[in-house]
This record gives C-alpha cells, sequence and structure tokens, in this order.
C-alpha cells in the first residue's frame, strides 16, 4: 500500500481551536474540566462533536452503550473501516486534552483528507467511546469493554454513581442511548491518539511514543480491622492500631514494586480510615493497591506477596485482615503491523521517537481484542495528567495528530 506524503498534515491551528472550543464545555473550577460521563455536559460536548463532525461530510451511528461512530465513506463499500478516537468524558478535575485530543484529533484527520480531496479505498470512522474514565461509574473503559464482550451490558447499564443514579437510566436521559446493538461494528483497525500521562517523552524530548504494550493492572482492595480505643489513654501495648497495619502494608507494596524495577509500579491512591476521628486509634481501614506491569508474572507475583506479607503483618499485629480483588485486566500487547505503521510514519515525517509501555489503561486495550490496534503517545508536561493543570502544546498535538493521520491513512489505502 502507497504510503501518505511527507508533506500531508493536518491543520495544527485548527485542531487547537477545537480542543480549546471543546474545552469550554464542563469547565473545572481550576482552568481545566469536569465533563463527567453521561451527565448534561457530556451531552453537550457529545453534540458538538456531531456538529462538527456532520459539518465535515461523516454520518453518525450510535450503539446502545452511547459509543458515538462518525464515519468518512471510503471507495470500497466492502472494506472494513479503519476506526479511530478515544473520549470525550473526563474526570472530575481533568483536564482539556486527555481522551479529547485523541477524539478531535480524529475529526481534524478527516478535515485535513477533505482539505485535500484524498479518498482512501477503506472507510475512516472517528468514534467517541462513552466512559472511559470510570469516575462516576465505575469501572473505567466501561463501554468499550461491553464492545469488546468483556463486561454484560446489562451489568454496565446497572452500574450506580455516588448518588444512586444508575448508569443505563442516565445514558437514557442525556439523549446518548444509541439503538445500534452494541459490539455488531467489524474493525479493519483501530487507532488511538493519547497525551502520555507520564513524564518520559519530555524529560527524553521525544516528540512521538510509539506504544508497544500497555500494562496490565490489579486492583486488591485491602480491609484492616482493629480495635477503635482513645489515643491518649490506651497504652501502646494494648493498641490494635488498624491505621499502624496499613502503612506497614503500604511500605511492603512499596517493596514489592520496586523489586520489580523498571516497569511496574505499585501504590494505594484510595484509601479510608475509620472513624478518622482526631482522638481515636483506627478501629478499620479500607485502602486498595494498584498493581501495574507490562509482564503478568510479574502482577501475579506482587498479588501473591502483598497477600501473604500482609496477613504476616497483620497476624503479629493482631490485627484483621481481608482482600478482595476488585478490578484488573491482563497486559496488552499491540498490533505488531499498526504498530509499525505509526513508526513508520514518525520517521516519514522526521518526528523524534521512542517506544513506550502505556503505564494507563485506555480504550484501546479492550478494543485489541477484537481488531488490529496501537496507540500513538505526544508529551504533556511534567507527565501530569488527571489534573486541571494537565498542559501540552500546540506542537506536541499536531505531531501527534500528524502521525496519526498517516499511520490510519496508509492502513485505509490511499486511492490515487
Amino acid at each position: 500500500m502507497a504510503a501518505p506524503a511527507a508533506n500531508m498534515k493536518i491543520n495544527a491551528d485548527r485542531l487547537w481551536d477545537s480542543l480549546m472550543e471543546m474545552a469550554k464545555i464542563g469547565p473545572g473550577v481550576a482552568g481545566g474540566n469536569n465533563r463527567q460521563t453521561v451527565t448534561d455536559e457530556d451531552g453537550e460536548g457529545r453534540k458538538l462533536f456531531q456538529k462538527w463532525c456532520e459539518d465535515a461530510g461523516m454520518t453518525m451511528g450510535v450503539d446502545t452503550m452511547g459509543n458515538m461512530f462518525m464515519t468518512r465513506p471510503g471507495t470500497d463499500p466492502d472494506a472494513l473501516p479503519v476506526y479511530v478516537g478515544s473520549h470525550l468524558d473526563t474526570q472530575p478535575t481533568g483536564g482539556k486534552y486527555d481522551g479529547v485530543l485523541g477524539v478531535l484529533g480524529g475529526l481534524e484527520l478527516v478535515r485535513t483528507l477533505n482539505d485535500l480531496g484524498v479518498k482512501t479505498k477503506h472507510p475512516i470512522v472517528v468514534t467517541n467511546w462513552t466512559n472511559e474514565e470510570g469516575t462516576r461509574f465505575a469501572p473505567a473503559m466501561l463501554a468499550s469493554g461491553v464492545f469488546a464482550g468483556i463486561h454484560e451490558q446489562d451489568w454496565a447499564y446497572a452500574r450506580t454513581d455516588a448518588k444512586g443514579k444508575t448508569f443505563g437510566v442516565e445514558l437514557e436521559r442525556i439523549g446518548w442511548k444509541g439503538d445500534e446493538e452494541v459490539g455488531q461494528r467489524k474493525m479493519h483497525a483501530f487507532f488511538e491518539l493519547h497525551i502520555e500521562q507520564g513524564p518520559i517523552l519530555e524529560a527524553e524530548g521525544k516528540d512521538i511514543g510509539v506504544v508497544t504494550h500497555g500494562q496490565g493492572l490489579s486492583w486488591t482492595q485491602v480491609t484492616i480491622t482493629g480495635k477503635d480505643a482513645h489515643t491518649g489513654s490506651t497504652p501502646m501495648p494494648m493498641r490494635k492500631n488498624a491505621g499502624l497495619g496499613m502503612a506497614r502494608v503500604l511500605e511492603l507494596v512499596d517493596e514489592i514494586a520496586w523489586s520489580h524495577k523498571p516497569d511496574a509500579v505499585g501504590a494505594a491512591g484510595h484509601i479510608e480510615v475509620y472513624p478518622n476521628s482526631r482522638n481515636v486509634i483506627p478501629g478499620k481501614v479500607v485502602f486498595t493497591v494498584d498493581f501495574r506491569s507490562p509482564n503478568l508474572a510479574v502482577i501475579e507475583d506482587m498479588e501473591k506477596r502483598l497477600k501473604e506479607g500482609a496477613k504476616k503483618i497483620c497476624d503479629e499485629m493482631g490485627l484483621g485482615i481481608e482482600f478482595e480483588k476488585t478490578g484488573g485486566f491482563d497486559p496488552v500487547t499491540f498490533d505488531e503491523k499498526c504498530v509499525t505503521a505509526i513508526r513508520d510514519a514518525a520517521e516519514r515525517l522526521g518526528y523524534s521517537h521512542r517506544n513506550i509501555i502505556s503505564g494507563a489503561g485506555h480504550d484501546a486495550c479492550w478494543i485489541n481484542r477484537v481488531a488490529p490496534t496501537a496507540m500513538v503517545m505526544c508529551p504533556c508536561v511534567d507527565g501530569l495528567s488527571h489534573n486541571e493543570a494537565e498542559e501540552i502544546s500546540k506542537e506536541w498535538a499536531a505531531a501527534g495528530a500528524d502521525v496519526l493521520m498517516h499511520a490510519v491513512v496508509e492502513t485505509a489505502e490511499i486511492v490515487e
């Protein structure tokens, strides 16, 4: 198949203007965004995206999970489409680029092809996956997970938020429950552009991350029980301090992750302490240990050592302990042909690049199970993401979108 010419590039100003326009919907309190899934703000962002796509000549399909599919036709009606996209929903204190760059980068590559009069054999479909973040309705990557057969749709519909509202009802309320059967679409390939959400590319001065693998993830909820008691009048030898037990287990978590350096990581981000009073020794703590690695055997080793080591710590302290696996997925190896298309595109365009492993979960991790898939990443300032201060440059955005376009167009096959 013919590769696009090296001078074929997206309109950087138009892409940036679109990012800034979308960021006006669901503004955060500190310069970022709060456009959580299936909220009114999410619905408004979807309508703007729909308008832009239809203005670019695309037609819309929406499935029963609310996934949006905007299609630019190809010249061969029998050719499977090349899909491209990410997500428009954000964290409660999210940035303007996480997910959004991948969706609007897909829109921009279609606009550029229209400007240049370029036709492709395969249709190109720009996708907005519903509820990638998983903050309001856990787990993350919910709708792409249903699409890929990981989750049952009824189970997904029944997910509840902090106020007891269900995903299915809220999706219908905002008017984005489509009628297309979820998962019925067949893909020639899928590409996702995303900010790195880590510091490596910026620190090494690289324009592009060629994502070869996605880290596997293991979430284990740990509950440690001791005995509530007065902090001032309970002698040290008579205490059953669940908080102290947690502190020692968290030291163990750090030690386990370090033992599998450099690619493994581990920490606890979710922590609850009961009764959480200044003058009461904690009688119970609940926290979730997040282990990640691109190697499944490493994840399994970390889980095993956590359970054995934490139980030993708590037994010696006279504390009770329980474990519950609350989430996870196996490591991902992206499609070699699609990864090569991204690497070749970066070379052709003269962008510096390096192979990289995604430390975060993405819709591409699930779609990789049903179609050839790969990801391209651009740097973000200080590696900061899931924060309103998340920032990228117009040049980084343009470089990522250029590489995305070249990989997509080469895969979709230019019609001369």
